[in-house]
């Protein structure tokens, strides 16, 4: 099978969808060495770490027309290499269905809040039509699957779920810190709700001389934060330290008021760290039990929770194994196993229309 993959999150330098779109052409290609695995986008970008060699980049535009990609650069591209299938790993299809498409929908928070994505109206105008055109309509989480159904009245025959898995790389280390820190991974946008995990943390403060390590992209519709003693905001952070950050933190704690699946979650818990997280639909589902869930809005109980990880060690410790425990059930051989019958689902969808 020839599989074209949107590698336009390949240009985004961290983030889910960065993960998402890297790990999963990554595991295609090793997975199913038969297959010729394709990465397209009308932007520069750089093929993933240790690609397969049936792991390849597609053509670019090649002239005025073919700029405008998803309207016809992008369908003169397939029919040039002869692909299969299509996967818009970000929300994102061909306006012509030239082969069958499968579209990714990592979450629907351009819809619910107009405060989470000031930029978004795009996405949230154009969607709804490729939503459409898609034979198939992947979601991360069962949770996202069931409001993707309600919001835009997808059949359920055309929508599956597909868990997401940590980066195989990321794993338990030792990694002594001069100073005992909580931390906070991801992208830092208003929907993560840092403004309350800031005055949680400021309330246990007041007793322990704990850090907060913020990690992570500022996007530009986040307020740039004021120095303050024992905040430590890191910015993006290389992938080969990303096992020391998880494995040192006291806890890694996870406060978002929405997600589609919540990815850092699972890294963190595949790298042993306790979680703390809220009570998120996706989140729970990727948590599994395995992790401390909270209301989203309760700061006392957020302070509370992160006091008992300091004072209380063996506590502390049965969370970090159910932690690791539950991290094993998730790979991403698995997730590129499932991906791929979701790809032939949409064929034979296509073939029968």
């Amino acid at each position: 099978m020839i599989v074209a993959l949107d590698a336009t999150p390949l240009t985004l330098s961290s983030g889910g969808l960065r993960r998402y779109t890297e790990e999963l052409a990554r595991a295609l290609a090793a997975g199913f060495p038969d297959d010729q695995i394709l990465l397209a986008s009308d932007q520069a970008f750089a093929l993933p770490r240790t690609a397969p060699p049936n792991l390849t980049p597609a053509g670019a535009p090649r002239n005025w027309l073919e700029r405008r990609w998803w309207l016809w650069g992008l369908p003169r591209e397939l029919r040039r290499r002869k692909a299969h299938i299509f996967h818009g790993t970000n929300f994102a299809a061909p306006y012509f269905a030239v082969v069958p498409s499968v579209l990714s929908l990592h979450d629907l928070s351009p819809w619910m809040d107009p405060t989470w994505h000031g930029a978004a109206e795009r996405v949230r105008r154009r969607t709804p039509l490729m939503l459409r055109r898609a034979a198939m309509v992947l979601t991360d989480s069962e949770a996202g699957r069931r409001q993707a159904m309600d919001r835009f009245g997808i059949p359920p025959g055309r929508i599956a779920a597909v868990p997401l898995a940590a980066a195989a790389h990321l794993r338990p280390v030792e990694a002594p810190a001069a100073a005992p820190f909580f931390l906070y991974l991801g992208t830092l946008e208003p929907r993560k709700n840092l403004a309350m995990l800031l005055e949680a943390w400021r309330h246990l403060r007041q007793r322990h001389a704990v850090e907060l390590v913020l990690a992570g992209r500022r996007r530009a519709d986040f307020p740039a934060l004021p120095e303050e003693p024992g905040l430590r905001i890191v910015g993006e952070v290389a992938e080969e330290k990303l096992p020391a950050l998880y494995s040192g933190a006291v806890a890694c704690l996870y406060p978002s008021f929405y997600e589609g699946f919540g990815l850092p979650v699972l890294e963190a818990m595949q790298c042993g760290s306790a979680v703390i997280a809220s009570r998120d639909a996706a989140l729970s589902e990727v948590a599994g039990g395995a992790a401390i869930q909270l209301d989203a809005g309760d700061t006392l109980a957020w302070a509370q929770a992160m006091r008992a990880a300091l004072e209380q060690p063996e506590w502390l410790a049965n969370w970090r194994r159910k932690a690791l425990e539950r991290a094993r059930e998730f790979s991403w051989a698995r997730t590129a196993r499932l991906t791929r019958e979701v790809y032939e689902e949409a064929r034979r969808l296509a073939a029968g229309a």
